[in-house]
């Protein structure tokens, strides 16, 4: 079993606890306090029928009462109408301040769930079990929360921190391939913007982690979780440097939002880090050779080098509305080298232009 803690201000608000099981969740939940509360485990229709009455099971001795609340899985639930109803069952169940949520599955879940807690009665507590890659090395770490509003991603949210993430590695075996190299896109990014000795790494693992052999991809998601969990201590409601794990995404959640979500989240990051590294690489911040190498291991992990079906001018319109935005100025992330990212605010349409045209077929 491996655990960080993540502290705000010296003081440490909750454990990550990564093991290849569920065997030590009764233990780490107890913890909490949970004895005299209610749990109402938060899941998809896809994951209920994978682990949740697993899940359910093993928290029932450490609690007063263990609940469910079961979503259709899908990114076009992540909205206020779910919310609503997971706000009707809480009520229903009569629910109060010192009950939990418990949010299990992907990030999608752990959004919503986390979106849940910090609104119903003002905020209650909430734990991340995350199961998919994506959630386990990214989403459900830092108390990012929200839903998806019209076709704008996570344009309401809050910061609600979880009390505990518990990472059974083991789920990564039942997760469908396209999950697998969805969470990928976010590895990588971890290691370009802040180290390039795991981006070093993950090249030299990739046959292994591809074949998701469990105590190599334990290590993966342990120092993803430290990058982040340093990021997140530094700037926990990204008013500086937590802006750094945007890497990607500026023109990575416009390509999501025009594709309609039929692109998973991490190739679009993926794609979209791939634009910026090309900025990058105009500017003479990171060379040809990092370039050709970037593409390698891209390849590696088979994430999408291009992407069809796009007008870029219809990207840079909707990067236009990205909440990342400020004052009107577009927050973007550059390399200044492979494991040091910078925020940069004079990036151009025209640069924009130039880094879509490298990834956008046809252009």
């Amino acid at each position: 079993m491996d655990r960080l803690c993540v502290h705000l201000d010296e003081n440490p608000i909750y454990s990550i606890v990564l093991d290849q099981s569920f065997g030590g969740l009764a233990a780490e939940v107890e913890k909490l306090g949970t004895r005299r509360r209610k749990l109402c485990i938060v899941t998809d229709s896809n994951v209920a029928g994978l682990y949740l009455e697993e899940v359910r099971r093993i928290l029932a001795p450490v609690c007063r009462q263990v609940d469910s609340f079961v979503f259709p899985a899908g990114e076009e639930q992540k909205n206020l109408d779910t919310v609503r109803k997971l706000y009707e069952t809480l009520i229903q169940k009569e629910y109060d301040r010192n009950d939990m949520l418990v949010a299990l599955g992907g990030g999608v879940t752990g959004d919503l769930c986390g979106f849940g807690a910090a609104t119903y009665l003002r905020g209650i507590s909430f734990i991340q079990i995350p199961t998919t890659l994506l959630a386990q090395v990214d989403s459900s770490i830092g108390g990012k929360t929200g839903v998806d509003f019209d076709s704008y991603k996570n344009m309401v949210g809050a910061f609600h921190m979880p009390k505990l993430v518990y990472t059974n590695v083991k789920t990564l075996l039942t997760l469908p391939k396209e999950q697998f190299i969805s969470g990928m896109g976010e590895v990588v990014k971890h290691g370009l913007i802040k180290s390039e000795e795991y981006y070093r790494w993950l090249l030299e693992n990739a046959d292994a982690i591809m074949e998701r052999k469990l105590t190599v991809c334990q290590k993966m998601i342990l120092e993803s979780n430290r990058i982040k969990r340093d990021v997140v201590e530094q700037d926990p409601t990204e008013k500086g440097q937590r802006a750094l794990l945007n890497f990607g995404h500026t023109l990575g959640h416009a390509i999501e939002k025009k594709k309609e979500f039929t692109m998973s989240h991490g190739c679009c990051v993926a794609v979209g880090f791939l634009a910026a590294a090309e900025i990058s690489r105009m500017r003479g911040l990171i060379s040809d050779a990092d370039m050709e190498e970037l593409v390698t291991v891209m390849k590696k992990f088979q994430l999408p080098l291009t992407v069809d079906g796009l007008d870029a001018e219809a990207v840079l319109e909707a990067v236009k509305h990205d909440k990342k935005m400020d004052s009107g100025v577009i927050k973007f992330i550059l390399l200044k080298k492979i494991g040091e990212a910078y925020v940069d605010r004079t990036v151009s349409r025209q640069e924009m232009a130039a880094g879509l045209a490298s990834i956008i077929d046809g252009e």
